[in-house]
């Protein structure tokens, strides 16, 4: 009954759809990103932490516009237009543009393709989920049942890319712009932005309300833990672990083929948890779901140290189902029980997202470095250690509030 209420429900179909297509477009190239810069391209490691570095720098510059318009905006889909346009020239740019570039000309291929993806998927995931968010509370469905459908089409990106790509990784890009064109057809028919309930909406934040967060010395200790979990994670998960893990076959074309039926299985997963997850956070809380969170990540990441057997780490894979929804639930939840709930594109987009990539910024190039000398399983150990000590440190300095806090009061006059 509750299922069959949901897809009644015109806006939550219309957001599961913006979440499955962007998240299918974005793993059909993100998934075998470092494979394809390793192998086809040909970068180093040093390199592929400076094109990383320079990737989540730019869209850090863009996070920070896209958060303060879409609080502003509200549920209005100006930015999401912008997002459909990106994703449908993502193909021709990737086979025209980029890659020649990087083959010739590394440094202007590495800031052209910064600005691009950085404009459009490295920012636009976030941007994306925190509409859609917002769109949940709104029209009343849980963010997590339309977030699973963003993991079922990176689960199908994937199984279907990971084909695609030991044939030739130009179908993959464009099979990105395909889905691009679907999402632009879930922008036309989507309700949203004519709802009696969006023009109703007051979305008069202004300036004060925006410094009131970064005067928030819990946004801090957040922003904190956020660098010291997610960024390292990522760095290991994103970077080091398809190479690491096609390493392991005699050949690599049919490692990337396995890494990609494992990493569509993950995210099925991925996406059942999304459904799930909800209950255990609402249960034990956003803070106490944040540290699970980072406990996972360091099993994972060590495991990765400890065993080489391809089996092994495939199911250690898995904990990355468990992970990724308990962390990106518990960050939304957090941030509305801690913070002002109408600022909560900025918080998502400023205070996870960017401090994420602020992280992989700093981090990505001098682990690249250590990575050229030490091999994989001491920097899974490094990585490992550090984010066990930050994942203590969250232990005893997060905030343990479970409710929303209440908006603030109008000022007379104002």
């Amino acid at each position: 009954m509750k299922i069959n209420m949901l897809f009644s429900n015109k806006n939550y179909c219309c957001a599961s759809g913006y979440l499955l297509f962007f998240f299918g477009a974005w793993s059909l190239w993100w998934s075998f990103y470092a494979i394809w810069l390793k192998t086809k391209i040909g970068l180093t490691g040093e390199e592929l932490g400076l094109l990383y570095s320079v990737n989540q720098f730019f869209s850090m510059i863009f996070m920070i516009g896209y958060g303060i318009l879409q609080d502003k905006l509200g549920v209005k889909k100006r930015l999401i237009w912008l997002m459909g346009i990106i994703l449908i020239l993502s193909g021709p740019f990737l086979i025209y543009i980029y890659e020649p570039l990087l083959s010739t000309h590394f440094m202007a291929g590495m800031f052209l393709g910064a600005i691009f993806f950085g404009l459009g998927f490295l920012a636009g995931c976030g941007l994306i989920e925190s509409f859609v968010e917002k769109l949940s509370r709104m029209f009343s469905f849980e963010f997590g049942t339309a977030r699973l459908w963003g993991s079922v089409g990176y689960a199908v990106g994937t199984f279907v890319g990971g084909i695609f790509f030991s044939i030739n990784p130009h179908i993959n890009f464009w099979c990105v712009s395909a889905l691009g064109l679907c999402f632009l057809l879930i922008n036309i028919i989507s309700p949203s932005s004519t709802s009696s309930a969006t023009t109703q909406q007051s979305n008069d934040v202004n300036f004060h309300d925006f410094m009131t967060i970064f005067k928030d010395k819990q946004f801090w200790l957040f922003v904190l833990f956020v660098v010291g979990t997610w960024s390292f994670y990522n760095i290991y998960d994103q970077q080091m672990f398809p190479v690491f893990y096609a390493g392991l076959f005699d050949n690599p074309d049919v490692g990337s083929r396995v890494y990609g039926y494992l990493n569509s299985f993950q995210v099925i997963l991925e996406g059942a948890g999304m459904a799930l997850v909800p209950f255990l956070i609402n249960r034990i809380g956003p803070k106490y779901s944040l540290i699970l969170g980072g406990v996972i990540m360091t099993c994972r990441i060590l495991g990765s140290a400890l065993f080489t057997d391809v089996y092994v780490i495939s199911f250690i894979k898995m904990l990355h189902a468990i992970e990724v929804p308990l962390f990106v639930l518990s960050v939304f939840k957090f941030s509305i029980a801690n913070f002002d709930k109408r600022l909560s594109s900025t918080i998502y987009l400023v205070g996870f997202n960017i401090a994420g990539s602020l992280g992989i910024i700093l981090l990505s190039l001098p682990i690249g470095r250590l990575f050229d000398k030490v091999g994989y399983h001491s920097i899974f150990f490094i990585i490992s250690s550090a984010v066990a000590a930050m994942v203590l440190l969250g232990l005893l300095t997060l905030s343990k509030k479970r409710q929303p806090s209440a908006p603030p009061l109008p000022v007379e006059g104002a």
